[in-house]
């Protein structure tokens, strides 16, 4: 019998969670030396095992897997917490999670049930520090010294990366402005938007193309947030970069400029037009970004839902 590609995949996922048990237990067990052998091991595994997720349209099942991941990610942080791709993988994976499952939802909720998305969006600020944090951490492997240069001399920290970097500084940057959207009434969190802002225009000139447009995507709705930037303009320059670097099979990108430019232009067409473009993508087309299809497909159809709240007269 021909497994589906959601069965394939957690099929992949309970195997790698057996795996991970078994090498927990030998770290439990064994010497100082055999700990670090297999927790360098694991490290690896875990780092690169973000495919098994990215692949799978099946939220719940991604839900009810990340928090085993993401603890287990930690363990073994704790007996190697200089191992760079763990500490990025451990941030992206923070990240997600907290925008997947906890933002979006509150979101979603808040209509019904205002105290409850106000407990989701605390908890996923605290879930996106955690992810700055370990993105700090994992620059700080290469570049020694970085978090506190970055405070006292942001240009000479950054001046120091390069494009083997830029995941690194992404994931840093992109839980930062996460928790600063959701730490309005924290001054001094806020007053670290300068940092980010320094950490993402360094992300984007070391290499542009990351992530098949992720950083213009990122650019789109941060160029509506500054006084300074251009604009409307500006966000439609790093909209059409998206789609030509992602190829046109990425919903993020439609998604981001409705929210970001169309509804503060009060254009409802151009709303509609953006978010019926992204529930044409097809999700199995490009499998590596199936998830993330799937959840912005989500949140596309959850706007649209709210288009009469969104466009009063």
């Amino acid at each position: 019998m021909r497994l589906s590609t959601a069965n394939f995949a957690r099929i992949a996922i309970l195997r790698a969670a057996r795996i991970a048990l078994l090498l927990t237990l030998v770290i439990a067990v064994s010497g100082c030396s055999m700990r670090r052998i297999a927790a360098d091991h694991l490290g690896d595994t875990l780092s690169s095992g973000g495919m098994v997720f990215a692949s799978d349209d099946d939220l719940e099942l991604i839900r009810e897997a990340t928090p085993f991941s993401l603890k287990l990610m930690e363990s073994v942080l704790a007996e190697r917490p200089e191992h760079a791709g763990l500490l990025t993988a451990t941030a992206r994976a923070y990240t997600q999670y907290a925008y997947a499952f906890l933002q979006q939802e509150a979101d979603e909720i808040e209509d019904k049930d205002v105290a409850a998305a106000y407990r989701l969006r605390e908890r996923a600020r605290k879930l996106y520090r955690r992810a700055r944090d370990y993105g700090l951490r994992a620059l700080e492997v290469a570049h020694p010294g970085f978090s506190e240069k970055l405070q006292t001399d942001p240009a000479a920290a950054l001046n120091g990366t390069s494009k083997e970097d830029v995941a690194q500084l992404y994931w840093c940057g992109v839980s930062w402005a996460a928790q600063i959207a959701l730490s309005k009434d924290d001054p001094e969190t806020v007053a670290d938007v300068p940092l980010m802002s320094a950490i993402m225009a360094r992300a984007l000139a070391l290499d542009e193309t990351f992530d098949a447009g992720a950083l213009h995507v990122f650019m789109i709705s941060y160029a509506m947030a500054r006084s300074d930037t251009g604009g409307s303009a500006v966000a439609r320059k790093h909209f059409s970069r998206a789609l030509e670097l992602s190829g046109g099979r990425q919903a993020g990108p439609y998604v981001a400029l409705a929210e970001a430019v169309a509804v503060p232009g009060r254009d409802r067409k151009e709303f509609e037009a953006l978010l019926a473009a992204a529930l044409k993508i097809d999700p199995d087309a490009a499998p590596q970004y199936r998830l993330a299809n799937t959840l912005m497909q989500r949140r596309a159809k959850w706007l649209l839902d709210r288009s009469d709240q969104l466009f009063t007269e």
